[in-house]
């Protein structure tokens, strides 16, 4: 919209507070709806006559027809734009999407690039009124709004939004929060109606971020007055933020944005509305002794924002100092535990609820969970949630990323009755997954794992991984595979020090076990036996059926010379799969890594039947 010039001021120089305002101007709650030409500079430099003539005769039918039929008041017009004002916002909504439809019938007659589009944005807020103008930072914010809007959408504020009904007003989407200029707090905005043919936001629910539970971790209460003890209440919430900020199943909200709920007695549903957290982590704190060197007690407790339930609860033992080291025992004790307690809540609801009734990050988060158990029915049970989230979400790269690795662990666990056909399986989800996104890290790094663990493509897996990397270096997973690949490779000192990376990036990782399985087998085939039979049985506490870790663990002890360790390890092995030969383990993946040599190499020495 284009600005008009501003009139001479010839008022007093005077403070700009409420207070001091030298006028007396009704202020009202209305609906602002501001619509705007799409591309008018372009096409008034062009067309200039015929631009004016059309949208004069748009500005018309508004003001004699359109408005009114709606309750609402012209305020004005400034050449490519129009203000108006309404008592509801249904009334609102309705006259800007009739208003989108004016040009539809001159626009099918003219040539793509003389067509009218028209955007629009509302907002509801208090603002001041006269009969020529509205003024105050409820029309500024609607303006700001319409500026979201692609061509033929209409973008509203939550304020709007609340006033409507789903269905009836129109369909809403969720558009998720937006930073606007000169508003120091985002906006969470929703579009009614569909998406324009260049919608310029997409819609909450397929964004990356929706996939991941928000949790907002509140600075704890002290138990007591003294002022000194104020600031351990930050540094537990530091502490732990930056743990948990280091996940990646989580969407931890920013440490300032939750400071602000320090001393409000704000409920669990506010919070969660302004912050966009599913879970809320707070507590409190006693200190005994002085606040720089004295003891701790903290009590942690996890709830769950939609619904109130209490997740977790937990009290520590610590010492303030340990709160400012870099690695802090007690935040890494606490940011675990709430981040294994969110997984477990979330997968303990995917089990018993239908479908769909279930969040779209709760299908992830679940799905992720129970593809690395072992029971096979908790494996069979993630891809049904990922197959149920691919259809809810087309377009989500991770979704099918993931699946992709579904079959891949079929196949590398020995619980596939095709292993070939899980191989295509994977690749094809792979490349569904780069269809959609293209330069997706974790999609590139696990059809990298997949080339090198299903397929044997050594050289076009390191490239896929290395491009990973380089676009995210802080990607868990790519290191992960990359420590596989290079096990593979003869790389054996190098895939250790990728596997430490990767733990090194995920401390509060809820899938330890997973990548300690790795590193233990990274450090098998580099034959630092000691390390890798502890770090095999750490992972083995965690999930004592894992059969690539068993076989780690069997091949670690075997050739370090414990010899009745390693048959004690083969037959736990064949618990957990009583149909393991040589040959359904060759056809568990690349057979010609080194590592997968020695391995088969351990299971004749000990008897294991060919077929």
């Amino acid at each position: 919209m284009t600005p008009s010039p501003p009139p001479p001021d010839t008022g007093p120089v005077q403070n700009l507070t409420d207070d001091a305002l030298a006028f007396d101007l009704p202020r009202r709650q209305k609906v602002v709806l501001v619509m705007d030409l799409v591309e008018s500079v372009r096409l008034m430099a062009a067309h200039e006559a015929a631009v004016v003539q059309r949208w004069h005769g748009f500005v018309q039918h508004a003001r004699a027809h359109v408005l009114p039929r709606h309750h609402g008041r012209h305020v004005k017009s400034l050449g490519d734009g129009l203000l108006a004002e309404f008592d509801s916002a249904p009334e609102a909504v309705g006259a800007a999407q009739e208003l989108h439809h004016f040009f539809d019938d001159s626009n099918a007659a003219l040539p793509a690039d003389q067509r009218f589009h028209l955007r629009a944005g509302l907002n509801a807020a208090q603002i001041y009124i006269d009969s020529v103008d509205v003024y105050g930072a409820g029309v500024n914010l609607a303006a700001r709004v319409a500026s979201l809007a692609g061509p033929g959408e209409t973008i509203v504020t939550t304020q709007v939004r609340d006033e409507l009904t789903d269905g009836l007003d129109g369909e809403l989407r969720d558009m998720g929060e937006c930073y606007l200029k000169h508003v120091p707090e985002p906006v969470r905005v929703w579009r009614v109606g569909d998406a324009g043919a260049q919608p310029l936001l997409t819609p909450a629910a397929d964004q990356p971020g929706t996939l991941l539970p928000g949790i907002a971790v509140i600075p704890f209460a002290a138990r007591s007055n003294a002022p000194e003890h104020f600031a351990v209440g930050e540094l537990v919430a530091d502490a732990v933020i930056s743990l948990l900020g280091r996940s990646q199943h989580l969407r931890v909200i920013s440490r300032l944005s939750c400071s602000a709920f320090r001393l409000r007695d704000a409920a669990l549903g506010e919070v969660s509305q302004r912050l966009g957290a599913q879970f809320v982590l707070s507590g409190s704190y006693v200190v005994f002794g002085s606040a720089g060197g004295g003891k701790l007690l903290i009590t942690a407790e996890l709830c769950d924002a939609r619904s109130g339930r209490l997740v977790w609860t937990e009290r520590f033992n610590a010492e303030v100092g340990d709160l400012l080291r870099a690695e802090s025992e007690c935040a890494h004790r606490m940011a675990l535990a709430a981040s294994s307690a969110i997984l477990n809540a979330e997968t303990d609801k995917a089990r018993v609820q239908p479908v769909a009734t279930l969040s779209a990050y709760s299908l992830q988060l679940s799905a992720i969970n129970l593809m690395h158990r072992s029971p096979v029915a908790d494996f069979e049970k993630g891809r049904e949630l990922l197959l149920a989230l691919g259809e809810r979400q087309p377009r989500a790269s991770e979704v099918r990323a993931w699946l992709a690795k579904w079959h891949v662990l079929r196949v590398i666990r020995g619980i596939s009755a095709n292993p070939a056909e899980d191989a295509r399986h994977a690749m094809d989800a792979c490349r569904q997954a780069l269809d959609l996104a293209p330069e997706n890290p974790l999609a590139l790094a696990v059809r990298g794992y997949a080339l090198s663990q299903v397929m044997g493509d050594q050289e076009e897996a390191q490239r896929d991984i290395e491009r990973a990397l380089e676009l995210a270096p802080n990607e868990v997973h790519a290191w992960l595979y990359d420590s596989v690949l290079l096990g593979h490779s003869h790389q054996s000192r190098d895939a250790v020090e990728s596997a430490l990376k990767a733990r090194a990036l995920s401390p509060v990782d809820p899938h330890a076990y997973f990548i300690s399985t790795v590193l233990a087998s990274a450090y098998a085939i580099d034959r630092q036996y000691a390390k890798a039979i502890e770090v095999a049985f750490l992972s083995l506490r965690l999930d004592s059926a894992h059969p690539p870790t068993l076989r780690a663990l069997m091949l670690s002890q075997w050739e370090s010379g414990d010899v009745e360790g390693a048959r004690v390890t083969l037959r736990k092995l064949n618990e957990v799969a009583p149909s393991l030969s040589v040959d359904s383990y060759v056809r568990m993946g690349n057979s010609a890594s080194p590592g997968r040599q020695r391995v088969i190499a351990v299971l004749r020495a000990m008897g294991t039947p060919e077929i």
